[in-house]
């Protein structure tokens, strides 16, 4: 038995089963884009522990920022006494992240929490109750985070759920819709749906926010209409609707730009990250136009932990570091090898690969067997890459996509191999 096998087996004695296994390795250390696991083998991380490390495993800079915090003081709650690096990430955060002239943030422990602060927010500042969400969509896993979340195999028996939420069809135009209908005609479809949920399901005047990813995490790295979100920020702003962005995954590069919105031409009134944003360190954040932020009621925002003092010092040194290495630029690059690799796989395995999708190095290919999701040969897939030193994960709702959150750092040559076994074992499997 290896070590990692053991790990597992230890892991059953004290770990819920329901703690889910996503791919069966282990981890003793790692650098770049390279895991070493507990057997001391090399291992491409093309999961980039679910989307955090854009930045890339072990940068001196963000382990000597904690260390350097560490030796002044690990925590203090922002509540009770004032730190100056708090002040020093949600300056950056605005900086790089505007939402119109003037900005605030409030920082978060995860991007669940983000979520679950904004709707606060939403709710709060606009006093209305509704929620609209989308098919598809993941959010997080506490209650109204999972309310929102469409998979229901994320929240399973957990009910009840919160109330006044309300979903509508994800605005993503399938190439193979081309047959039934344009773009242009799928995107007015969507709107005539939009316009149909605020006259026979919720009124607007009773909701409070609408809130999306503009490519979907779990949901399969869907990519929302441009076109469809110009709309939705028009309707929102006309309506006194609140339009609320997820950029818990798809933030700080990752899409080549800072924000997944800077595709769109759109600002959001707030927007929720985590992830990437801490470099490793557990941190989000809820993003937003000033006149919102200062209008919510005292007591509503807050907790013990949030903005933790060495967290936010690996925060802003994963900013810094990111922005000296340029990392919209390498999304961009990164999305590009590994969309041409996707593409080709494509080609060449039409029946079974149906859709390439995403938005610069968010990237997901959809595999079908008889116009049905397959989720079995994206586990032989999986297994395959992980025997010959490959970390891949799969999304969908049927699990019949694979994902690729590799770090954005990643050296030429080290994902070119990555994609060569990837490759390899996509032809093995099929």
């Amino acid at each position: 038995m290896t070590i990692t096998e053991q790990l597992y087996e230890r892991r059953k004695k004290t770990i819920p089963n329901a703690l889910g296994i996503f791919n069966p390795s282990s981890i003793q250390s790692a650098k770049g884009a390279i895991v070493t696991d507990a057997d001391g083998r090399e291992l491409i991380d093309f999961a980039g522990g679910i989307g955090v490390n854009n930045a890339g495993h072990g940068v001196p800079e963000i382990i000597k920022a904690i260390q350097n915090q560490a030796e002044k003081f690990i925590h203090a709650s922002f509540n009770v006494s004032v730190y100056e690096q708090y002040m020093d990430l949600t300056e950056k955060l605005v900086e790089l992240l505007p939402h119109g002239e003037s900005t605030k943030v409030m920082l978060t422990n995860s991007g669940a929490e983000s979520v679950e602060n904004v709707i606060k927010i939403a709710r709060n500042v606009t006093g209305r109750s509704a929620i609209i969400c989308f098919d598809g969509a993941f959010h997080g896993r506490t209650l109204m985070a999972a309310t929102l979340t469409s998979n229901v195999k994320y929240k399973a028996g957990c009910g009840p759920y919160a109330p006044e939420v309300y979903r509508l069809e994800y605005p993503y135009y399938k190439p193979s819709m081309s047959k039934r209908m344009t773009s242009e005609e799928f995107d007015e479809l969507m709107i005539m749906k939009l316009h149909k949920t605020f006259s026979s399901v919720v009124s607007a005047n009773q909701t409070a926010a609408i809130i999306i990813e503009l490519v979907q995490g779990e949901g399969g790295f869907t990519t929302a209409s441009k076109s469809y979100i110009q709309y939705l920020r028009k309707f929102c702003t006309e309506n006194g609707i609140l339009l609320i962005f997820d950029e818990v995954q798809s933030g700080f590069g990752r899409t080549g730009k800072w924000a997944a919105y800077e595709h769109y031409d759109v600002i959001p009134d707030l927007s929720t990250w985590a992830k990437s944003m801490g470099g490793g360190m557990p941190i989000g954040a809820v993003i937003g136009k000033a006149e919102i932020m200062d209008a919510i009621q005292a007591g509503v925002i807050g907790g013990t932990y949030p903005g933790n003092p060495l967290c936010c010092a690996a925060s802003l040194a994963s900013i810094k570091y990111m922005e000296a290495q340029n990392i919209n630029e390498k999304g961009a690059k990164v999305g590009d090898k590994v969309r041409s690799t996707m593409e080709y796989l494509q080609a060449q395995f039409p029946q079974n690969i149906t859709d390439v999708r995403g938005l610069g190095a968010m990237l997901a290919m959809e595999f079908m067997k008889d116009g049905k999701p397959d989720g079995d040969i994206c586990k032989k897939i999986q297994q395959h890459c992980l025997d010959n030193g490959l970390i891949v994960i799969t999304a969908g709702t049927y699990g019949n996509c694979i994902r690729v959150l590799s770090p954005l750092i990643i050296e030429d040559e080290v994902l070119e191999k990555g994609l060569n076994i990837l490759s390899a074992a996509i032809q093995a499997s099929i």
